[in-house]
């Protein structure tokens, strides 16, 4: 059996975007992602094989690149720019059962928050722990993993990220 769909009706097949999900407008979303319960602001765009959990709130006029993970406990302000393939964490002790071996649930796990600030730029590939802040106009390089907060306008680089005495993106 062959299905005869118009690209637009393909498009909206290949996205799966939740009823509790808040778009503001002009928002552009490309195939393959996954949202709900997030809210996302004006301007921005998602690319592909996004997922975007509940609780996490996107600003206006971001660009998320693809295959990024955004969980629970995010909040990435305005402007800012996420690379390719960027993961945030919010759990600081993963682990799939508790000490008693029962299988462990929500209430099992402590949701640790994380900020993105205004303007700041996540580099392809970096990794950002559970409760960080990552300040104004800061730059995280490619690969980076964020183990600590980062000031404002300040670039850092490495695993774990440390500061790097290149001018920020606002600087050149």
């Amino acid at each position: 059996m062959s299905l005869s769909l118009t690209p637009g009706e393909r498009d909206e097949l290949s996205r799966r975007i939740a009823p509790n999900v808040k778009l503001g407008k002009d928002v552009r979303i490309y195939a393959f992602v996954n949202l709900y319960g997030c809210e996302i602001g004006d301007e921005t765009t998602v690319g592909t094989f996004v997922e975007i959990q509940k609780g996490v709130t996107i600003g206006a006029r971001c660009k998320i690149q693809s295959h990024t993970f955004i969980c629970e406990g995010v909040t990435i302000e305005d402007e800012v720019f996420v690379g390719h393939n960027v993961n945030f964490l919010n759990d600081r002790y993963p682990a799939a059962t508790n000490e008693d071996g029962s299988k462990k649930t929500e209430a099992d796990w402590k949701l640790e928050t994380t900020v993105v600030k205004r303007r700041a730029a996540i580099g392809t590939g970096a990794v950002i722990l559970p409760g960080v802040t990552i300040g104004e106009g800061a730059v995280v390089g490619a690969g980076a993993v964020v183990t600590k907060d980062v000031a404002p306008g300040v670039t850092v680089v490495g695993n774990p990220a440390r500061p790097r005495s290149i001018p920020s993106h606002h600087e050149r």
